[in-house]
C-alpha cells in the first residue's frame, strides 16, 4: 500500500510534469486519463481526445506560455496550484487550478481566472 507521502510525491511529478510539457509545447503526451475533465470559465470539455482537439485548433492561445507557480498544496486525491502564465505577445494570467488524480494519472482541472472586463454593477465603490 502506497504512503501518503509517495502519492503526494507522484501528484507533485505529475503537476511538475503537466507544466513542463505545456513550456515545451508538448501538449500530446500530457498525463491524461482517457475521460479527463477541464472545468474553467468557458465551460466544461469532456474527454482527452476533444481536449487535444481543442488546444490543437487554438495552438496561439494554448501553446508559448511560461508558467510562475505561487502555491501548491497537495492531499491524497487532489492538489492545487497558484500560478501566473505569461506569453511572449505581454498577455498574463492569474490562474488558480484543482486537479485531481486518478490510476497515476490527470483525472480532471477545475481552473479558476477572470476572462473580462468587471460589469459596472460589480465594480467597487471608492468610498
Amino acid at each position: 500500500m502506497p504512503t501518503k507521502s509517495s502519492i503526494n510525491l507522484k501528484q507533485k511529478e505529475l503537476i511538475q510534469d503537466w507544466f513542463n510539457k505545456w513550456e515545451k509545447g508538448d501538449f500530446l503526451n500530457l498525463p491524461l486519463t482517457d475521460n479527463f475533465t477541464h472545468t474553467s470559465p468557458f465551460g466544461t470539455i469532456k474527454g482527452k481526445q476533444k481536449y487535444l482537439n481543442l488546444v490543437n485548433a487554438n495552438k496561439d492561445k494554448f501553446l508559448g506560455h511560461q508558467f510562475e507557480i505561487h502555491d501548491k498544496l497537495y492531499n491524497t486525491e487532489h492538489a492545487c496550484v497558484r500560478y501566473t502564465t505569461k506569453q511572449n505577445d505581454g498577455f498574463s494570467l492569474d490562474v488558480s487550478e484543482w486537479f485531481y488524480f486518478k490510476d497515476d494519472l490527470i483525472d480532471a482541472i477545475v481552473s479558476y481566472y477572470h476572462i473580462g472586463e468587471i460589469r459596472e454593477e460589480r465594480q467597487l465603490s471608492n468610498g
